[in-house]
């Protein structure tokens, strides 16, 4: 199993692209399993994140005790940006519409 800091750095990173990307149905899934990892797996509970000028900020609680961690902002936008500058090499897989 990886570890728990792992699967936080694991999320983050792809919560930022699925953040960005809201219409893409794959991001927004990917981030979903690996939340439902650290909810079910890990057994986190109350997890938020908030960002300052250099770290996310991930808090949580783990055994009926607050932690965090910390996540420099460049670690975990690395995908992001390289989605941002080079959009045709990421194909973005938008949800089936129903109605044709």
């Amino acid at each position: 199993m990886k570890s728990l800091r792992d699967n936080l750095y694991n999320w983050l990173t792809i919560k930022a692209v699925a953040d960005f990307r809201k219409e893409d149905e794959a991001a927004q899934q990917t981030a979903d399993l690996f939340y439902e990892m650290l909810t079910v797996d890990f057994k986190l509970e109350n997890i938020e994140v908030t960002k300052d000028d250099s770290f996310y900020i991930v808090t949580y609680v783990h055994e009926e005790e607050a932690q965090k961690a910390t996540f420099p902002i460049e670690l975990i936008e690395v995908m992001l940006e390289q989605m941002k500058e080079e959009p045709h090499k990421f194909k973005n897989y938008p949800s089936e519409d129903k109605n044709g």
